[in-house]
């Protein structure tokens, strides 16, 4: 059972991270700044995924007659999805990239081939491609630990987990619904593999 309140589901899925130290001699941006720090294709997202958010969120109220019009959104929706992918992939984030392995809406878990210090803190630019979530935050490294060697893996590495210090409201909440919505597709998986 979670006692922090803070605490969120996460689920393990690959997605990519860049990672920036911060110097500790400066203070922490504020939420209300993040914005501010956002890359034009970051915000553009951002933006695009609050649009759409607050339209579903009034297409739920109409009846059944207005199926057809949904599905229609929806699939307008998803040819931009697939637009904002495409500039996703071609953007340059700022940072070391590392494969991320685990997040939910109050941290990630990240494979690193170097220990990273508990209590550093990061500029984080993440990116879930599947779910178009790419957000910019900062998290602080909770724990690092030695991965155990696997036949396929011939190199050390590390699971680092970091606990987000700085993050937008609204990037929880994409990170939460991605986690969720991913959490469905594997399960439907599993279901049919059976």
């Amino acid at each position: 059972m979670l006692t922090d309140s803070t605490a969120y589901f996460s689920i393990n899925h690959p997605f990519d991270v860049y990672l920036s130290p911060w110097d500790s001699a400066k203070p922490l941006p504020l939420v209300e700044q993040l914005s501010l720090m956002l890359p034009t294709s970051l915000q553009l997202i951002s933006d695009v995924k609050a649009l759409e958010s607050d339209c579903l969120l009034q297409l739920r109220h109409l009846d059944d007659d207005a199926k057809t019009v949904v599905e229609f959104l929806k699939l307008q929706s998803r040819k931009i999805d697939m637009v904002l992918q495409h500039i996703m992939a071609k953007e340059e984030y700022e940072g070391t990239h590392y494969i991320g392995k685990q997040f939910g809406g109050s941290g990630i878990t990240l494979v690193s081939p170097t220990p990273l210090e508990l209590g550093q803190v990061f500029q984080v630019t993440l990116h879930i491609k599947e779910e178009l979530v790419a957000l910019l935050c900062f998290a602080k490294v909770i724990s690092c630990s030695l991965l155990e060697a696997t036949d396929t893996q011939s190199t050390t590495q590390y699971a680092v987990e970091l606990s987000f210090c700085v993050i937008q409201e609204n990037d929880v909440e994409q990170l939460v619904k991605a986690s969720l919505t991913l959490q469905q597709k594997q399960l439907k998986l599993r279901q049919l593999s059976r």
